[in-house]
């Protein structure tokens, strides 16, 4: 019997006393409608999983996912074509809420329970990896996005200079060498003493780049500060504030969750370090409007990077929607500001249906697996390719530097996000010129 989550209690493997005798009632109608006619309704139907942190401290990586969906969901309505053969699609999304224990109970039920045939998974390594391990440990095609590649593909085992470990998981997107060209690209724009604090959380998103990036920007002249990993959830930072003082950073470089960041600036602020600031280049949390403008004055001119933008010259091949009908679509159906990961989730799903589209056989997991291993493809956030990535599974992908800028006037949102600059991608246009974090 497949037993769906119980969303009230926000365990995916309970079962109520009610849900049970729902379930019983349902299962026995099946019966009666006889077992051929059963199997052949969930043979011609493909079954997708979609996990993402909707709620939660990562919520803003899942806020517009909704929307996406709905448009896939539109798109699918009259079936999808692979191997000759019209099949009805059902894409079964679930909410992490930023747990990653909850992220790998909910692959697992996906997996035996919901019988599905691809994974997809969205944003960070919290909600990644633990789906991805199930999916590899189940024999289950499983695709992911929006997270560093290294911190995936070594994260979860792999080991520099040995073959892949893995057969039915595969990662495309940015990585350690895109956000290196994009810094180094960006902190030329404007002249500073190239002094870097850096605030790398102990996770696997600030571990991983401790490793790899900062070494390549110690190696391009730029001098370092580091006071060590921090854990999520600190709320004094008295010592990593009194450190950058003293060494006279001027660009400040952070992985940081929400909280987090807005903490750590907010006390800079207090204890005089954001006057000396020239560059404030924040991942993860500077990519969402909402955790941008939370800061009020101090969001000014944050710079970030983007892995997605409205300015992407690319669309989308399962909706064929463009970058800036998609941004427009989401503000006129939720009236709040586009964000990146509008195209990063829909590029996930374009990815994922060009796969299945490729397969010979979309209900043989192998054969979905082949066809994630040779695919190539370019979905509204540019190229996938797998044939010719850095290690086997993986693809890596654009990220271009951006800032956040006071909105014109008559704008709805106070804050625009402008593109700076393109190393990574030549085809996304620069839209505005860097501007100093105190200009």
């Amino acid at each position: 019997m497949n037993r769906k989550p119980d969303t009230t209690t926000g365990n995916p493997l309970a079962l109520t006393r009610r849900s049970f005798i729902a379930a019983t009632a349902v299962g026995g109608a099946t019966l009666a409608m006889g077992a051929n006619a059963a199997f052949a309704q969930s043979g011609d139907t493909i079954k997708v999983g979609f996990i993402s942190p909707r709620t939660g401290p990562l919520a803003g990586f899942g806020q517009t996912d909704g929307y996406v969906l709905d448009l896939a969901k539109k798109a699918l309505a009259e079936g999808f074509q692979s191997g000759g053969k019209s099949w009805k699609v059902e894409i079964i999304d679930q909410d992490t809420q930023s747990d990653p224990s909850r992220a790998g109970q909910l692959a697992k039920d996906l997996i035996n329970n919901r019988n599905i045939d691809l994974m997809l998974v969205v944003s960070t390594p919290e909600t990644i990896n633990p789906v991805a391990d199930a999916c590899e440990a189940a024999g289950v095609p499983c695709l992911s996005t929006v997270m560093p590649w290294e911190a995936w593909y070594f994260g979860r085992g792999a080991k520099p200079g040995q073959p892949s470990p893995f057969k039915w998981t595969y990662h495309f997107g940015f990585g350690v060498g895109e956000f290196f060209k994009t810094y180094v690209s960006q902190w030329k724009l404007i002249e500073t003493n190239r002094k870097v604090g850096v605030m790398y959380p102990n996770d696997a998103d600030g571990n991983a780049i401790r490793a790899n990036l900062a070494p390549l920007l110690a190696k391009e002249g730029f001098t370092i500060v580091d006071p060590g990993p921090y854990e999520d959830g600190t709320t004094d930072y008295s010592a990593q504030i009194s450190l950058f003082k003293r060494e006279g950073i001027e660009i400040f470089n952070s992985f940081p969750i929400p909280p987090d960041f807005a903490a750590f600036w907010r006390q800079a602020a207090q204890q005089g370090l954001t006057r000396k600031i020239k560059i404030c280049q924040v991942a993860k949390t500077g990519l969402f409007p909402s955790d941008i403008n939370a800061l009020g004055k101090l969001g000014m001119n944050i710079s970030s990077a983007a892995y997605w933008h409205k300015a992407f010259p690319y669309k989308s091949t399962l909706t064929g929607v463009s970058g800036t009908e998609l941004a427009d679509g989401y503000e006129t159906a939720s009236g709040k500001q586009w964000t990146q990961q509008l195209g990063a989730s829909l590029a996930l799903l374009d990815a994922g249906f060009e796969a299945l589209k490729a397969s010979t056989n979309v209900k043989d997991k192998a054969a979905v697996a082949k066809a994630l291993s040779t695919l190539k493809t370019t979905t509204i956030a540019g190229k996938v390719d797998f044939t010719s990535g850095p290690v086997a599974n993986v693809s890596p992908g654009p990220i271009i530097g951006t800032q956040w800028v006071k909105a014109a006037s008559g704008s709805k949102f106070p804050l625009d996000y402008v593109v700076t600059e393109n190393v990574t991608d030549p085809n996304v246009p620069v839209g505005a010129k860097l501007l100093p974090y105190n200009g």
